[in-house]
């Protein structure tokens, strides 16, 4: 686990309202609420648990949004638009992670002089095996502070946020904890990210989404870059390889030791799941059974 403080927010009573997506997140609910308690309006969006996630949320005052869950940017978008938030600002974090007290300290200094910004990006550190992916992690800033009514959602997984004004940064960190339930539970729920980018992948190329190889490069916006170059990645031979040692070698996953070679390892076998069932797909277009 990461070095942290045990009263995790050091501030109180802060303007923002905060969204927490869950599905049977009984074991990490806990943590992540008690990070939270600068925040007087705190929102469990649910996506229908049958473990002891509702009792969780409920005994520390959170109040409780349920819903089905359909796709990521469906179901953000649906959050977003009909959640009764108390504040302009909302936090939105995910159970298995922790708003560091650097980061509430942070969020208080973003909200204080906003300037013209809706959003603001937050840099977030993944864990594993007991320490930080400090270079193998790919994408290490999120836009997770934001005035709701100007945040959008695209992509059916791994979902691109699309802010409608200028974008600032915040500073501190939110912790993830991605193996909490282990490497099974990794394992289950990339097996449903997985049928979601094939999903994507297939459904752009029925649409000819439009593709720039210079905005996958040199594009300044972070979201439309990462649009981009997944789009690249995409048109990619041998994606699996390439994968591994881009995170390995290339960003230097070597240096987080046996952690950053398994979570590698880990990444280049979900990008070949995605893989099989992208062409599983296309052949079923084509009423040929895989």
């Amino acid at each position: 686990m990461a070095p942290h403080e045990s009263d995790a927010a050091t501030v109180v009573n802060m303007p923002v309202s905060v969204m927490i997506l869950t599905k049977n997140e009984e074991q990490n609910l806990p943590g992540c609420l008690d990070a939270l308690s600068f925040s007087d309006d705190v929102t469990v969006f649910d996506s229908l648990s049958t473990d002891g996630t509702l009792d969780v949320a409920e005994r520390y005052g959170a109040r409780v949004v349920q819903r089905p869950f359909d796709n990521w940017s469906s179901h953000q978008n649906w959050g977003l638009a009909n959640i009764p938030f108390k504040h302009k600002w909302v936090l939105y974090v995910d159970a298995d992670e922790r708003v560091t007290p650097e980061l509430a300290r942070g969020v208080a200094k973003s909200l204080s002089h906003p300037g013209d910004n809706v959003a603001f990006r937050i840099q977030r550190r993944d864990f594993f095996m007991g320490r930080w992916l400090k270079h193998v992690q790919t994408s290490p800033y999120y836009m997770r502070l934001f005035r709701p009514e100007k945040m959008r959602y695209e992509r059916l997984v791994n979902p691109v946020s699309i802010p409608d004004g200028p974008v600032g940064e915040t500073p501190g960190f939110l912790d993830h904890y991605p193996f909490s339930k282990g490497v099974g539970h990794w394992f289950e729920r990339h097996n449903s990210y997985s049928a979601f980018e094939a999903q994507q992948i297939v459904e752009n190329r029925k649409s000819n989404v439009p593709f720039s190889l210079s905005k996958a490069l040199v594009c300044k916006d972070f979201n439309e870059r990462r649009f981009h170059q997944k789009e690249l990645f995409y048109r990619l031979p041998g994606r699996p390889f390439i994968k591994f040692w881009l995170l390995y070698g290339v960003k230097g996953g070597f240096l987080d030791g046996q952690a950053g070679l398994t979570y590698s390892i880990l990444q280049s076998i979900y990008e070949y799941m995605i893989i099989v069932k992208t062409r599983e797909l296309e052949l079923k277009d084509r009423g040929i059974e895989l």
